[in-house]
């Protein structure tokens, strides 16, 4: 690959399969305000979790080249059935940092007092051998259970944040974990950090919650600084938001979730 790629000059681009990577990309945000970023949500292809993984593979890839198009000098895969399925095959065909989001079994392994931890995440996610290894990895003591859950995504890319039908999904996903001793909960997805407060009220003030995005902001700081490529000077980074997804849908979740207007646009 060209050099040209690779300059500290050019954008860090973020994809999801929908809005939830936006988490992420708020972090990075505010740990590297002199960024530039461009941000890529899926849209028309997501749910990623009821695709293979030669299919999602196939959408990093596509969304990969479509930010290098954009002379990106850095990727991240703010999407954890993404990272799951084929961030090491992703990596091996780009020699650029491409970073990853793993749910943050080891924090929270760390945090439990009562040796219980539970993790919400996608169907998809939690059935990965990658999801398997990290809590063999970091997590031998202490007992993991785990909960799918179907639906909620859908209700985040809706932005029925505070619904009806949404609590109840969180009650109906939370109480098991609860019954069960968890004293920490995982959120597994990306997709529900937008949802943490929430989750934290319906689990109660005893119940610690576990996001990764500031831990994906601090890696992706790490590597660009660690490569020569942290943007200089002390400018106001810009952001560019795209979607494979309806525009005007997208339009408002990004002045929700960003708090402003953004530059939108299609991409296919």
């Amino acid at each position: 690959m060209d050099n040209k790629y690779i300059a500290s000059f050019g954008p860090v681009g973020i994809f999801d399969s929908g809005i939830g990577g936006l988490s992420v990309a708020r972090k990075i945000r505010e740990l590297l305000p002199s960024e530039d970023m461009v941000y890529v949500a899926d849209s028309l292809h997501a749910p990623y979790g009821e695709k293979s993984d030669n299919y999602i593979f196939q959408r990093m890839g596509a969304v990969t080249e479509f930010l290098l198009a954009r002379k990106a000098k850095a990727v991240v895969v703010a999407c954890n059935t993404a990272t799951t399925a084929a961030i090491s095959r992703l990596r091996a065909c780009y020699p650029i940092p491409i970073v990853g989001v793993e749910p943050g079994i080891k924090p929270a392994a760390l945090s439990t007092h009562t040796g219980v931890i539970g993790v919400l995440a996608t169907p998809r996610t939690l059935q990965t051998n990658s999801f398997t290894a990290l809590a063999e990895r970091f997590a031998r003591n202490v007992r993991i259970e785990i909960q799918p859950c179907p639906d909620l995504v859908t209700k985040i890319e809706a932005l029925n944040f505070n619904s009806d039908q949404t609590i109840a999904l969180l009650k109906q996903y939370i109480s098991p974990l609860l019954d069960k001793g968890a004293d920490t909960i995982v959120l597994g997805c990306t997709h529900y950090n937008h949802l943490s407060e929430l989750i934290s009220k319906v689990a109660g003030e005893n119940i610690s919650i576990i996001k990764t995005d500031a831990a994906v902001a601090k890696e992706v700081a790490r590597r660009l600084s660690s490569g020569g490529l942290l943007a200089g000077g002390d400018h106001a980074g810009s952001e560019e938001f795209w979607t494979s997804g309806p525009l005007a849908a997208y339009h408002q979740q990004i002045e929700l979730l960003w708090g402003k207007s953004g530059k939108c646009y299609r991409w296919l």
